[in-house]
């Protein structure tokens, strides 16, 4: 049967559970603010009783386990959800910044630029021979050109930026899954005796894979789930094999991680590439299956795969945008340089190109169409004195067959039907295709000296099918002969230097004539015409604004879907976020009752050994 002192050790078991109770509620105060921590129980029951005659006698209590308050279920989907936010806000930050390179809807920008670039054509136009004017317009050529190029150079900026933000995310990604294999070490040894739950490491497992799912949408798989209805109705969790994968590549598996490859060794432009390392050492590119999290938003930004003949992102919202502001500058440039070459000149250098001389020209990556362009002569009063139509068909080559371009221009032919063999464009003009000593490539149209000296020139206009610009050959604008704009896209369009140097030697028409305005007047008939503009596989059939219209309408929706789809996924994770709190954070209202409780229990507990003591005393009294 149960002596007096089986009665003081059931006081002590009361005073130790007490005491156990208020050590945990006060680790909870202590970490009430703490990230990921959640709020723990302790579980008591009534400890093994004495068998006795009269019957079983209770012999105190004690502490079974101290569990956490979780709810698997409720935690996969916060962790899910807060992939999905780091996401929404990282794309939504980074698109407002980009549209903030394109002031449009303020009127001020690329476009307004453009328009004033048009008019000052036209002002050119009403005064073909008034050098202040040529000068105003190369000021207002080179602050279009200028804002061109400093808009993409900000766009490839922020480009970079994600970029090398990427490297510094999946470093830390490897830290992290580093960190996550060595604490399933700790709370498989920690687990392994007496079957206690390791709450705190559990915890900042947690915290460790809430990280990863807000950096690349990591989900984690475990082994059994199980339920303790007893400290709580929501409280569950799981336990056995674990493993931490993306989009089925496992990172972290038990105790070892897989650190995931990033490099940019091969790379001339300095865009990184991230790889997962299988066990046979083969690199598996990863950049498609991450899809969530900050580094999916700034795949889907930068741009995922890398193409390893250019370099550069296949895909992405800010690739795209430069690939959009390239081909609108392209279109720019080469468009202007078609209509320019008409004015009449004596020598003309084409763009390096890269282009064998027996490649047909329109299966080259030269923008030059089926067609034919006339080449002019001009004598020193302007006056027209021999004209040819070089014709450019499937078979037709720079330099290689009767068929080629330069073999149409030395071909001795009759162009005035008047029986001279001293005034045709052979006798005029020399063509020059090969590489220069530097090994640059370029087609060369040269006055020959003699006429020259005469004060003859030549020109070279498009025929067109239509009344259309873009209907001809668009031979000149493709190889940039004689070019009022320098460069090949958005990032090195520029004023020709001839005309940077001497505005007054920009021309208002086809000859010297004075008072001809023809040229400036197709200038500002250009606005109005449509052109093809090629981006990547796609192709617009569009005018110079609207092909602009394109690229800052496409960031303006990108923003704006952005902003909404942020506001409905901050929606959905404020909802889970306070289901999850609901559930595990720590209320202090509610550690205080307990502590008032588990305050009570304990003078109670000490009240019983204190009773026991009188008792004892009484005894020994009684002995005496």
């Amino acid at each position: 049967m149960g002596s007096i002192f089986n009665t003081l050790g059931i006081g002590y078991s009361g005073l130790s559970a007490a005491q156990v109770g208020i050590d945990t509620t006060g680790h909870n105060i202590a970490n009430a603010e703490s990230e990921g921590y959640t709020r723990q129980r302790v579980i008591s029951a009534a400890a093994t009783p004495l068998q006795t005659m009269p019957g079983q006698v209770g012999n105190g209590v004690e502490i079974q386990d101290i569990q956490r308050i979780f709810d698997n279920f409720v935690f996969d989907r916060y962790s899910a959800v807060s992939g999905d936010k780091e996401y929404s806000d990282f794309e939504k930050q980074t698109l407002e910044e980009l549209s903030t390179y394109f002031p449009e809807v303020d009127g001020v920008g690329i476009k307004a630029d453009l328009a004033e670039y048009y008019n000052m054509w036209q002002t050119l136009a009403d005064n073909p021979d008034n050098d202040a004017i040529k000068v105003a317009l190369a000021k207002q050529t080179e602050t279009l050109t200028k804002h061109i190029t400093q808009t993409q150079e900000q766009v490839l900026g922020l480009q970079m930026q994600l970029n090398e933000q990427l490297k510094v995310n999946i470093d830390e990604v490897n830290s992290l899954a580093k960190q996550l294999a060595d604490l399933n070490i700790s709370i498989e040894v920690a687990e392994s005796s007496e079957g206690y739950t390791a709450n705190d490491l559990r915890d900042k497992r947690n915290v460790i894979e809430r990280s990863l799912s807000r950096l690349i949408g990591a989900k984690v798989k475990q082994g059994q789930l199980e339920s303790n209805i007893q400290i709580d109705s929501n409280s569950n969790t799981r336990n056995g094999s674990y493993t931490l994968s993306v989009n089925g590549f496992n990172i972290v598996d038990g105790s070892s991680y897989h650190p995931l490859k990033v490099t940019n060794d091969n790379n001339k432009y300095g865009f990184y590439s991230v790889s997962y390392e299988r066990q046979d050492g083969v690199l598996i590119p990863i950049e498609e299956d991450i899809r969530s999290g900050r580094v999916g938003a700034i795949f889907d930004l930068r741009g995922g795969a890398i193409d390893t003949t250019s370099g550069m992102p296949v895909d992405g919202i800010l690739q795209k945008t430069v690939t959009d502001l390239d081909a609108f500058a392209k279109g720019l440039i080469e468009a202007t340089n078609n209509l320019y070459a008409q004015n009449a000149t004596t020598k003309m250098n084409s763009n390096i190109v890269t282009l064998d001389k027996s490649t047909p020209l329109v299966n080259s990556n030269l923008n030059i169409n089926l067609g034919a362009f006339d080449l002019i002569v001009y004598d020193i009063d302007g006056n027209e004195v021999a004209r040819r139509e070089i014709n450019i068909d499937y078979a037709t080559t720079m330099d290689s067959g009767s068929n080629s371009i330069t073999a149409q221009i030395r071909e001795n032919l009759d162009d005035n039907d008047d029986s001279n063999a001293n005034n045709d464009i052979d006798d005029f003009i020399t063509p020059n295709f090969q590489a220069a000593a530097n090994g640059d490539l370029r087609l060369e149209l040269i006055m020959n000296p003699d006429k020259e000296s005469q004060g003859y020139t030549f020109a070279i206009a498009d025929k067109l099918e239509s009344d259309d610009f873009a209907s001809g050959s668009n031979f000149a604008g493709a190889l940039g002969l004689g070019r009022y704009l320098d460069g090949h896209n958005a990032r090195d369009v520029r004023l020709s230097d001839e005309f940077a140097d001497n505005p007054t030697k920009i021309s208002a028409g086809y000859s010297s004539t004075a008072g001809d305005s023809r040229l400036a007047l197709d200038m500002v008939q250009q606005q109005f015409e449509s052109y093809k503009f090629k981006v990547d596989t796609e192709e617009y059939d569009t005018t110079i604004y609207g092909m602009f219209d394109i690229t800052a309408t496409y960031v303006g929706i990108a923003t704006n879907s952005a902003i909404t789809r942020n506001d409905t996924v901050t929606a959905q994770f404020n909802a889970t976020e306070m289901e999850y709190s609901s559930v595990s954070k720590v209320s202090i209202d509610e550690e205080m009752t307990n502590l008032i409780k588990y305050q009570t229990s304990y003078g109670a507990a000490a009240k019983v050994i204190t009773t026991v003591d009188q008792m004892m005393q009484t005894l020994l009294g009684i002995k005496q």
